[in-house]
């Protein structure tokens, strides 16, 4: 394991930085607040040490409230239920517009100490509903380097070098996903809701006049049907998914019904919310080759398996779709947020151009000042590139497939001890690292008590899915730490109700 990679955990304390003097140094609220200072004034002859560095003792501050608040909680969910976690907040909050401020420390270990006591904890192993996955320590640091730098990716005189960094980056992930195009490019975008509106909506500007016609699986995400909605396009044709993924026979009779007025945009969807599961890429793209389609493909999930060359060929025809949407902030560990839309043509991005004097003035874009606002449909936005950035940097491709590895082998672990306990029924093998399970003689009711027992006592946290007609428990393995031992105590949990 590369230094620095373990995902940041609020279970255990972490240290206090080097440098950190505590009582010995003056207590930033004892002065007024001033906005950060990250570099020293140009008269002053050397950068600050560390420890005079005022965010020093802020840190100090926040890690001694995360692990003091992890501690209280202990375990991966706080205890009662939303109603307990609701009043133990408010109660820790006090007034949260006050007369008179309490000072910055008093405030961090107030406030930070009361959300990590009721955080729902990524990092922990008993913790493994959703696509929410524990952040690598090193890609949260860079995170608080971002906040602390604050560019604006709208225009490049507030972010000059990260508006660099994210054309460098964007361009090196957009070739992985088309290797074989000629002008491939990437946004980066807040997650998989944006990324495919954006997808939408750079399919609706090509079609114009026509109108586009979506067909998607009923096994596709939510986001496509409200993208859908906000865009103006005609209601989405849904394609029957019987067995959790797209069916080629229903979508090759959808798309020869399909109304003649506009071109089609097919959507395939590559790692499922429900199940993980991945669309026959190929045989979907030569379906598009048929009917003249456009094919975007929602691998927001199971993108990142690209790096992984003992996974990379489930993603097998991923490369023939025109739009591609991928998220780091699932199986890449960055803190929220880390989305990506990549495109096979960075032409099919012209729409997004827009004109504001005061950002990307003509005679400023002739000059050479970069124009960035044809990079997003948002004005101010993060440079969330950075901690993406370090983060390749630092694990390589070969670090970050030892975790996407490691995560993939440990669902397989995780189905082979349930089918060895009589009490639970496996749904099927993981694709990716998303297992589903219930046991063996509930009912669909019961399924869902016991998923919601185990919320209210704090002691784990499963999603749930509806597949075959059946209520499965869920549970996404984004720990590459996580051990057999860790799941077989989850068994043991998700079977002491039932018993």
């Amino acid at each position: 394991m590369c230094p620095g990679t373990t995902p940041a955990s609020t279970t255990t304390a972490s240290p206090a930085l080097p440098g950190a003097r505590g009582a010995t140094r003056p207590d930033p609220a004892a002065a007024p607040l001033e906005p950060l200072a990250s570099t020293p004034r140009r008269t002053t002859a050397a950068p600050p040490a560390p420890e005079d560095h005022p965010l020093t003792p802020l840190l100090a501050a926040t890690l001694s409230a995360l692990g003091e608040g992890a501690a209280a909680r202990g375990g991966p969910l706080p205890a009662g239920g939303p109603t307990a976690v609701a009043a133990a907040l408010r109660g820790a909050l006090g007034p949260v517009l006050p007369e008179e401020g309490t000072g910055a420390t008093e405030a961090l270990r107030a406030v930070v100490r009361a959300v990590a006591e009721g955080a729902a904890d990524p990092a922990d192993p008993l913790c493994a509903a959703h696509l929410h996955c524990p952040p690598l320590a090193l890609a949260a640091a860079a995170d608080l380097a971002a906040s602390v730098l604050n560019p604006s990716m709208d225009s490049w005189d507030q972010a000059p070098a990260a508006s660099v960094l994210e054309d460098e980056v964007t361009a090196v992930l957009a070739a992985e996903v088309h290797p074989a195009a000629a002008s491939p490019d990437a946004l980066v975008t807040t997650g998989g809701t944006e990324s495919n509106q954006l997808a939408l909506l750079l399919a609706r500007e090509r079609a114009r006049p026509a109108p586009v016609r979506l067909i998607c699986g009923e096994n596709a995400h939510h986001s496509l049907h409200r993208a859908a909605w906000l865009l103006g396009l005609p209601a989405p044709l849904t394609v029957p998914a019987p067995t959790g993924t797209l069916d080629p026979a229903a979508l090759a009779e959808a798309c020869a019904a399909a109304p003649t007025d506009g071109p089609l945009l097919v959507v395939a969807t590559a790692g499922t919310t429900d199940a993980g599961l991945i669309d026959p890429l190929h045989t979907v793209a030569d379906l598009c080759d048929r009917f003249g389609a456009r094919l975007h493909v929602d691998a927001a999930y199971g993108g990142p398996l690209l790096l992984s060359e003992r996974h990379r060929h489930l993603l097998d025809g991923l490369d023939r779709a025109h739009t591609v949407t991928l998220d780091l902030h699932k199986l890449g560990w960055q803190p929220v947020a880390a989305g990506l839309l990549t495109v096979r043509d960075a032409a099919d991005l012209a729409p997004l151009g827009h004109r504001a004097d005061y950002l990307n003035a003509d005679d400023d874009t002739e000059a050479g000042l970069p124009d960035l606002l044809g990079r997003s449909l948002r004005t101010t936005r993060r440079p969330d590139i950075l901690k993406v950035a370090v983060t390749l940097r630092a694990l390589g491709r070969r670090g970050l497939a030892a975790h996407l590895d490691a995560v993939c082998a440990l669902a397989h672990t995780f189905a082979a001890q349930i089918t060895a306990r009589p009490g639970l029924e496996l749904y099927a093998e993981p694709a990716i690292s998303t297992v589903l399970f219930r046991p063996t003689a509930a009912t669909d009711d019961q399924v869902a008590l016991v998923r919601r027992r185990l919320l209210t006592e704090g002691r784990a946290v499963l999603g749930r899915a509806r597949l075959g007609g059946r209520l499965w428990l869920k549970a996404t393995l984004l720990n590459p730490h996580a051990t057999p031992d860790d799941l077989a105590a989850l068994l043991d949990l998700v079977e002491g109700p039932t018993h």
